[in-house]
């Protein structure tokens, strides 16, 4: 078997908003944990509330990553976050940097969503609109709790509004000033690869005409909603996978910020349907190795 992938850390996998283990048999991380398994790598996919701010999400991976250090005898983990995972496991590192090795965001919204800002600004949660979104998201929520094969721990608590408000850019602006470990000086720029002992990496993708159309997207649904999404970005208007903005993913050391993937392609969604010539699982199988490399 190859060690390719065989970091001295465990890999934690943190999902985003919405996120889960398993939803029956079909996992969030798809082909992607088995793949770095297969590498040599020890790999925990972890659940947090699906829905609630990243306080609460923060808290309760670091008790999550206190068990896994307990049950491995590991002295650290490394954090790979998805979307609002990113923010999950900024928190988690910022308060207990000694037991965090790397923070590695993945189409993560560190400066902000300017999709939440557009449903923050048109549906209000105390308006009609705004009561309903919540409500159709409160009900999706629901039933993936009941679909959830992956997690057996306790019932998780849900805040839609707490979690929305996280993923706005006045939300997460407010998370930065008390947690800006890893964030860039400048805008689109790269930030420190190392703060309190911890590595911080970063990667994400845009939709890119003829190429994240195309390919086994068509026929995934979830690539027809990010082009919709898309259309909500002004700042980064073009220049997004869907829901977070190119230079709005930026943390630590950039690995790339073009890869023909959307929000979802990223983490290999939908059942690995993916856009044309896209490979979202190498990317995962690189970053262990770079993470072995670096002794992490």
């Amino acid at each position: 078997m190859s060690q390719g992938s065989a970091t001295r850390y465990p890999l934690v996998l943190v999902p985003g908003m919405l996120g889960f283990i398993r939803l029956v048999l079909y996992p969030y991380w798809y082909g992607i944990a088995e793949a770095l398994r297969r590498g040599g790598a020890v790999v925990f996919a972890v659940q947090v509330s699906p829905l609630n701010s990243d306080d609460v999400r923060g808290e309760q991976l670091l008790a999550r990553i206190e068990e896994i250090l307990r049950e491995t005898g590991a002295g650290k983990v490394n954090l790979i976050g998805h979307s609002q995972g990113s923010l999950t496991a900024r928190y988690a590192a910022a308060k207990r940097p000694d037991l965090i090795a790397s923070v590695t965001s993945v189409a993560g919204p560190n400066h902000g969503s300017e999709l939440a800002d557009y449903l923050h600004k048109h549906y209000p949660h105390d308006s009609a609109m705004g009561r309903l979104v919540s409500f159709f998201i409160r009900c999706v929520a629901a039933l993936m709790c009941l679909l959830e094969t992956g997690y057996r721990g306790p019932k998780l608590p849900v805040d839609i509004h707490a979690s929305h408000h996280s993923l706005t850019t006045e939300g997460v602006a407010l998370f930065n000033q008390r947690y800006p470990q890893g964030l860039p000086e400048t805008w689109g720029g790269q930030g420190p690869e190392q703060v309190n002992g911890v590595r911080y990496y970063s990667w994400s993708g845009t939709l890119q005409p003829g190429k994240t159309d195309r390919g086994r997207n068509l026929l995934d649904g979830t690539n027809r909603s990010c082009r919709l999404f898309a259309r909500t970005f002004v700042r980064e208007a073009g220049h997004c996978d869907g829901m977070v903005g190119r230079y709005s993913s930026h943390l630590g050391t950039v690995i790339g910020d073009e890869y023909p993937l959307d929000h979802f392609d990223i983490v290999n969604q939908s059942l690995g349907l993916v856009g044309k010539g896209a490979e979202p699982i190498r990317l995962f199988v690189e970053h262990a190795a770079r993470l072995k490399a670096a002794g992490l």
